[in-house]
């Protein structure tokens, strides 16, 4: 009896990533949408690296943090997207143990460095509003290096805690992850150990996390928003407001997106449309951010019709 219990707990040494299997009919539609969702997201975000670089009037504090969001975004969907895509159009689903462990803790690093850096965003325009004559002294370059390295670091090292205890919890007998990517909770639920604790320890340190940044964010935008009121003329409160619009913009969708994704209790019934909130923080929104912060930022739209005319000049 004990030798047929253990050939029954076989320790799980791949996982079976299962995509959008449900949908056999959709496999093609679903790998060109991802496709192309992926191919704007590189391109979109590839053009604000170079806009920056190559345009000395985006040489400022808010496009440094641009750029470095700029590049997390291609580093979260080229953690996922590419494997996807493979999934989808091969239907090798299999995805080892240590690779699915390393795509996990590369999600979990770069969810918390992006909250982090719309933390540091968000300090950026409330000096920019509030302080604009003290504007370049307190966001100098030393400072914003300082506050965009702390926020790929705290990002990485907040991930260890999840990553050390999710890979040491017993994974035996069903080894299907019904997801396009190796997602916590669904991961959770596979293991055939007790994982409440580990349940409850990631949630107060998710929790942290998030109300952490979420709070200074709120405190920086209460500031903007008093600072923005009290300007007399209408035209000047519209250009003060147009300075963190994006930003605003961007917080907004992350927050929604991430909360409903990532707080939700890991015993929870599987929601009808989780893989597409999946979808929607892990490839929508980085394609979205370049877009959003070319059509409502003035300096890179200029920026990008500068380098746009000189092209046709060459």
């Amino acid at each position: 009896m004990e030798g047929l219990q253990s050939r029954n707990q076989t320790k799980v040494v791949d996982f079976l990533i299962l995509g959008f299997s449900d949908l056999p009919r959709l496999q093609m539609l679903i790998f060109v949408v991802f496709l192309f969702i992926y191919l704007v997201t590189l391109t979109g975000n590839i053009v604000i690296l170079t806009l920056t670089c190559m345009d000395s009037r985006l040489h400022k504090p808010m496009y440094f943090f641009l750029c470095n969001l700029a590049i997390l975004d291609i580093s979260y969907t080229s953690d996922t997207l590419p494997k996807m895509l493979v999934i989808t159009l091969t239907e090798n689903k299999v995805i080892s143990f240590q690779a699915c462990m390393t795509q996990l803790y590369l999600i979990m690093s770069f969810t918390g460095v992006e909250f982090y850096l719309l933390t540091a965003m968000a300090y950026d325009r409330y000096v920019a509003i509030c302080n604009p004559l003290r504007y370049s002294v307190l966001m100098n370059k030393r400072v914003c290096a300082l506050l965009a390295t702390s926020s790929w670091i705290a990002g990485f090292l907040d991930s260890i805690p999840h990553i050390v205890l999710t890979a040491q919890a017993s994974f035996c007998g069903n080894n299907e992850l019904n997801h396009f990517f190796c997602d916590l909770q669904t991961l959770l639920k596979l293991s055939c150990s007790d994982v409440s604790i580990v349940q409850v320890f990631m949630t107060s340190l998710n929790l942290c996390l998030v109300m952490g940044c979420f709070l200074l964010t709120l405190t920086s935008y209460v500031y903007i928003i008093s600072a923005i009121l009290k300007i007399n003329s209408k035209e000047g409160r519209r250009k003060a407001f147009s300075t963190c619009s994006s930003h605003f913009t961007v917080v907004v969708i992350y927050y929604v997106t991430v909360l409903s994704v990532y707080m939700r209790p890991v015993n929870m019934n599987t929601m009808p449309g989780e893989k597409l909130f999946g979808a929607l923080y892990n490839a929508v929104i980085p394609m979205l951010n370049p877009i959003i912060y070319s059509l409502r930022n003035k300096d890179v739209k200029d920026a990008l019709r500068k380098c746009a005319g000189r092209r046709i000049v060459d």
